[in-house]
């Protein structure tokens, strides 16, 4: 499989494990969703690049400060289903480009469904910054 550059706004394919499912001693995500790429940071001399994303989900936030829904015409740029979907902004995922939980779109052999435009990205990671510093983000690490 051909990798694409982890490049932050990226949509990409990947077994998201939830916070309260490591609480409980699970390893592996438990869906393939589609998942937004907030930080891509070169890690040393051997061009490891460590990677955070954000899941996309159709559930519904109980706090909708935790959440930005995903406008339609984006879902459809991105192929993805028409249903309700938000980027959850209180959940992440942390591991080393590529990961082993990176899975490729049914059907093809890609894993990316494409970038998010600049000034939802940044609504999106300025979210998430704002969360975390106010310490109400959690983060998995999938190494």
């Amino acid at each position: 499989m051909n990798y694409p550059a982890p490049l932050p706004g990226l949509v990409i394919r990947y077994s998201f494990l939830w916070s309260r499912e490591a609480r409980s001693g699970i390893q592996e995500g438990q869906k393939d969703r589609p998942c937004a790429i907030v930080l891509a940071v070169p890690r040393d001399v051997h061009g490891d690049t460590r990677v955070a994303v954000l899941p996309i989900t159709h559930a519904a936030p109980r706090d909708p400060a935790t959440a930005i829904a995903l406008p339609d015409a984006v879902k459809r740029a991105l192929g993805l289903d028409a249903k309700a979907s938000w980027v959850c902004l209180d959940e992440l995922n942390v591991f080393s480009w590529p990961g082993y939980d990176l899975r490729a779109i049914p059907g093809t052999d890609r894993i990316d469904y494409g970038a998010l435009p600049s000034v939802l990205f940044e609504r999106i990671r300025d979210g998430y910054v704002a969360l975390f510093k106010a310490r109400r983000a959690r983060q998995t690490g999938r190494d």
